[in-house]
């Protein structure tokens, strides 16, 4: 395979003239997104070298607390943007997305780490800190279409639980069709991209791997990982987000909380 072709400041400089291009076709069409795009543009340059400013110096001195120090933030950072996101304000719902994420990521790179990479080290940064990301960011929009539609549902029918538990039913058989429907509907989309994958687009970790000099196959060999480890991430998630906020609607006596 042919090295990577780097990019020095001239390239960076010229890849700055796409996003110039866009706002002058905003301001061309009066679309009114000169600001955005300007913003947006400095916020993607800002972040991004932060973030290789940090990667380089992690990977550079390979420890296991700096590891786990980036991916702790990653982690808290990921469970405020999920608490943010759930529109109706739940007591202790940064806690329980966070808990739900942590785990479900957790052991999931637990069993990846040492039954199918076996890194030298278990703190590998190469491996470690973008699978969990990769993980972390999925684990983060799942837990939000789940909590979002569980607690969702839960507002608009109390009366239909009401009548369950009345009737008998515990709280988990009142809501459990509220939470199998928030669940798939969180899991529909990873489903749909298994599958689609390779067929319509290529996606974007074996495109960044081909660009990094990867062979085709080794590329799509982990697109394949990448893609399992993250239908468990997500299913796991959700299902951990959702018997967790189900407990915050009901009270000692088993009475549904609005």
């Amino acid at each position: 395979m042919p090295e990577l072709i780097k990019l020095d400041m001239v390239d960076l400089a010229l890849a700055m003239g796409l996003m110039a291009i866009a706002i002058g076709i905003s301001a061309w069409e009066q679309l009114g997104l000169e600001l955005n795009l300007s913003v947006a543009t400095g916020r993607t340059i800002l972040q991004l070298l932060v973030l290789g400013y940090t990667f380089d110096f992690i990977f550079a001195v390979n420890n296991v607390w700096a590891v786990v120090g980036i991916l702790a933030i990653i982690l808290t950072i990921t469970a405020i943007i999920t608490r943010n996101r759930i529109s109706q304000k739940i007591p202790q719902v940064l806690l329980l997305a966070g808990s739900a994420i942590f785990v479900s990521t957790s052991l999931t790179l637990l069993y990846t780490n040492f039954l199918i990479i076996q890194p030298e080290r278990w703190y590998e940064p190469r491996y470690i800190i973008p699978i969990a990301s990769i993980l972390l960011g999925n684990a983060m929009n799942a837990a939000v279409i789940a909590g979002e539609r569980f607690v969702g549902s839960i507002k608009q029918f109390p009366t239909e639980i009401e009548t369950h538990l009345s009737l008998g039913a515990t709280p988990v058989q009142a809501i459990k069709p509220y939470q199998k429907e928030a669940i798939r509907a969180a899991i529909m989309p990873t489903l749909n991209q298994m599958m689609l994958i390779g067929m319509v687009t290529i996606p974007t970790f074996t495109n960044g791997q081909l660009l990094a000099g990867i062979t085709p196959l080794e590329a799509v060999s982990y697109e394949i990982l990448i893609i399992f480890m993250v239908a468990v991430t997500n299913l796991l998630t959700t299902i951990l987000i959702t018997k967790g906020l189900c407990r915050q609607f009901f009270n000692s006596v088993m009475q549904l909380v609005r």
